[in-house]
C-alpha cells in the first residue's frame, strides 16, 4: 500500500518536475476521496537550501537521508545532469532500494539511478534528448526512447518533464485504482492517461546529405512531394543508372528512396497538421500518402500516435 512518499533532492534540482511530485503526492486531496500520503522533503543537509535550475530559486530539504527509512515510495526528480552525484545520496538511494521500496525518476532524475547501479540489466527511459549520452554512459540499462514510462514493478522511470505526471499518476493508479489517480488527474487538470510516447515530441529536421551531387534530386523530391516516385524515375533525372542511384542515395542520406521519401512526407504531414486545417484526406493527398489510411500507417509508425491525436495535442486550433 501506497502510504509514505519520500523525495531526494540535490544542487542543481529542477522545480517543476520537483513541483509536479508535489502536486501529485504532497498536497492533501482527501476531500477529494484522494488517502493522505506522509510526504517526505529529504536532502544530505537538512535545512541548507540547494541551487536548481532555475537562476535564483533555491530549494530546502526539511529532512536528512535517514528519513527515506521506511518510505514506500522513492523519487528521484529531473536534476542537473554531471559527472558525480553525492555519493550518500547514491548509497541512501541504492539502501532505499535494496529493502523494496519503489523508486521513481523523472526525466534526468534517471542519471542518478544509473550512477547508483539501479538501472543495469533494467527496461528505462528519460528525455528524448538525453537518450544518446545516456545510453553511452551507461550501457547495461535497457532503453527505450519512445515511451513517456517504463514500469518495471519496483523501479518506475519517465521521459521529460510532464511525462512525470504520466509515471506518478499511473502508479497511483497502479497502487490505489483508477478513481483515485483520476481524482488527482481533475484537480491537476491534467488527463488522466496520454496517449503515445514521446516520439511525437521529438524535432526531426530534414536530413543533410553528405555530399552534393544529389542535393538538386533531392531537393526537387522535397519540392514534389505529392507526386508518386520511382528510383527509376529519380535515377534519370539525377542522370544515373539505377543500381547507381541507389547506392549513391543511401550512401549520402544513410537511406533508401522509399525510407527517405517517406519521412519527408510524414515531416511536410506533421507541419500541415499544426499550421492548417485541412482534412486528413487533404492532408495525405498533399504529402503524396493518396490515402488518410496510408497516411495514419506511417505517421502511426514514426511519430507514434495518430494524425488527429497529434494535431490534437499540437495545433493551436
Amino acid at each position: 500500500m501506497l502510504k509514505t512518499v519520500a523525495v531526494v533532492l540535490i544542487d542543481g534540482i529542477a522545480p517543476f518536475e520537483f513541483g509536479l511530485i508535489c502536486e501529485v503526492f504532497g498536497i492533501d486531496r482527501t476531500e477529494d476521496g484522494v488517502p493522505p500520503f506522509e510526504f517526505r522533503v529529504c536532502g544530505e543537509r537538512p535545512g541548507e537550501p540547494l541551487r536548481s535550475t532555475v537562476p535564483g530559486a533555491l530549494l530546502t530539504p526539511a529532512l536528512g537521508l535517514d528519513a527515506l527509512k521506511g518510505a514506500d515510495l522513492v523519487c528521484v526528480p529531473a536534476v542537473k545532469v554531471r559527472d558525480e552525484y553525492p555519493p550518500a545520496v547514491l548509497d541512501a538511494v541504492r539502501k532505499a532500494s535494496a529493502r523494496g521500496a519503489t523508486i521513481l525518476s523523472v526525466c534526468s532524475g534517471a542519471y542518478l539511478l544509473g550512477a547508483a547501479g539501479l538501472l543495469d540489466g533494467r527496461h528505462c527511459t528519460t528525455h528524448w534528448h538525453e537518450i544518446d549520452a545516456f545510453i553511452e554512459r551507461f550501457p547495461e540499462a535497457k532503453v527505450d526512447p519512445d515511451v513517456l514510462f517504463v514500469d518495471e514493478g519496483d523501479l518506475i522511470t519517465s521521459a521529460g518533464t510532464a511525462a512525470g505526471i504520466d509515471a506518478c499518476l499511473h502508479l497511483v493508479r497502479r497502487e490505489l485504482g483508477s478513481a483515485v489517480a483520476t481524482a488527482i488527474a481533475r484537480r491537476m487538470v491534467v488527463p488522466p492517461q496520454r496517449d503515445g510516447g514521446q516520439r511525437q515530441f521529438v524535432e526531426q529536421p530534414i536530413p543533410e546529405c553528405t555530399a552534393d551531387s544529389l542535393q538538386p534530386v533531392l531537393a526537387w523530391m522535397l519540392e514534389n512531394l505529392a507526386e508518386e516516385h520511382t528510383v527509376a524515375a529519380l535515377a534519370k533525372r539525377a542522370q544515373m543508372s539505377e543500381r547507381t542511384f541507389a547506392r549513391r542515395f543511401v550512401a549520402e542520406t544513410g537511406t533508401t528512396p522509399h525510407k527517405w521519401l517517406s519521412g519527408q512526407r510524414v515531416l511536410h504531414a506533421r507541419a500541415l497538421l499544426e499550421d492548417t486545417a485541412l482534412g486528413i484526406e487533404e492532408v495525405a493527398r498533399e504529402c503524396g500518402f493518396g490515402s488518410a489510411a496510408l497516411l495514419r500507417h506511417h505517421f502511426n509508425r514514426v511519430v507514434g500516435v495518430s494524425p488527429h491525436d497529434y494535431r490534437r495535442t499540437f495545433s493551436p486550433a
